[in-house]
């Protein structure tokens, strides 16, 4: 088949070879004679060299003895921070599975309380109020979620879905709308009165499987909500207005102003002043009439000629021009007095030689 001769051989004497190890002794054929004897020779060494339990014992005695006291024994005692190291890992190991079971928990179930635990973990790992904002929104969606899979539920638990989702509301929308005012955007009111309008369509479809004894909080519910469309559609409205809120609030958060909307002043760059600019004073129309003043001319009457009636002319009375008030000057910063010049210097000579002059000044 093609294989080499020398390999057939090699193996052929592997094989043979092996058969005369593993057969007995007044079975091995003689023609591996000197390497039985070594493979034999090699495992009675072996056994030889393994010491007997008298022999342990007697090393284990003398170590002993040059030590001076016996070997301790090591035993494994657990620490005290090992014990607590084990004690944290199954703590939150076992806590960790129990928030995984409660994801799908309902209002009444034992696991309930659980979920709304890790509802609150997981709000205060949140930062930054409007993301705040939008997981109450969305732990009320939940609660809403959950109604449409309690079936055949107690009214307690209606009654407990029905509070967690009333106090997300309230939280949310207080904190929405707060900032919503602040900074003027009137998207954030669109988007939180179209939440208000779903969550009312999924309440209303829910409304024939509450129990009797739930219905008076099932309509404090519905009412909120209505609250919430009118709250955002009241501060919408008045995002233009200089007043937008009163300035107090309540359980939804600010409330509108109630006033005439005066729109906000512009800035002294706007197009439109924030005050009608002042009236300059008219002079008076040319075109009106001007009172006449009759001035009579006297004649020279000469002999021989009629003397002329004196006839009068009229001369156009000139317009006094309006008063004008004097321009106020503006303020003049006080004066500093100024010091007076120093007096002149007086030099008289000595009068007797020797003596110095007389300086006067």
């Amino acid at each position: 088949m093609g294989v080499p001769g020398w390999f057939s051989r090699g193996r052929t004497e592997s094989e043979r070879f092996d058969d005369a190890i593993n057969a007995s002794p007044g079975q091995r054929p003689d023609e591996f004679a000197e390497e039985l004897a070594v493979v034999g020779a090699l495992r009675e060494l072996g056994q030889a060299g393994d010491p007997d339990p008298a022999t342990r014992a007697r090393i284990r005695a003398e170590i002993e003895g040059r030590i001076g006291e016996p070997l301790p024994r090591r035993r494994w005692r657990p620490r005290m921070a090992d014990l607590a190291a084990a004690g944290i890992a199954l703590i939150l190991g076992l806590g960790g599975l129990t928030l995984l079971l409660s994801r799908d928990a309902l209002p009444g179930d034992a696991l309930y309380s659980v979920k709304r635990a890790g509802e609150v973990t997981s709000l205060g790992l949140t930062f930054g109020d409007e993301a705040k904002a939008e997981k109450h929104l969305k732990f009320a969606t939940n609660r809403v979620t959950e109604l449409g899979r309690m079936n055949d539920a107690s009214p307690a638990a209606y009654q407990t879905a029905l509070h967690d989702f009333s106090s997300d509301v309230r939280a949310g929308v207080a904190e929405l709308t707060e900032l919503a005012t602040t900074s003027g955007n009137r998207t954030r009111l669109t988007s939180l009165e179209s939440w208000a309008q779903s969550r009312a369509r999924e309440l209303e479809s829910e409304q024939p499987d509450v129990p009797a004894s739930a219905r008076e909080d099932f309509e404090q519910v519905r009412l909120l909500l209505d609250r919430v469309q009118q709250r955002t559609t009241a501060l919408g409205s008045r995002l233009s207005c200089y007043q937008i809120t009163t300035g107090t609030t309540d359980e939804l958060g600010l409330l509108p102003a109630d006033g005439a909307c005066t729109q906000q002043p512009l800035s002294p760059g706007g197009s439109t002043p924030s005050s009608p600019p002042p009236v300059a004073p008219t002079a008076p129309s040319t075109d009106s009439p001007l009172p006449i003043r009759s001035v009579s001319v006297p004649t020279v009457s000469s002999p021989g000629m009629p003397t002329p009636t004196p006839t009068s002319t009229e001369v156009p009375h000139t317009a006094t021009p309006p008063s004008v008030p004097p321009p106020i000057t503006a303020p003049t910063p006080p004066r500093i007095p100024t010091r007076p010049a120093p007096p002149p210097v007086v030099s008289i000579p000595p009068l007797l030689p020797g003596l110095p002059p007389i300086v006067i000044g």
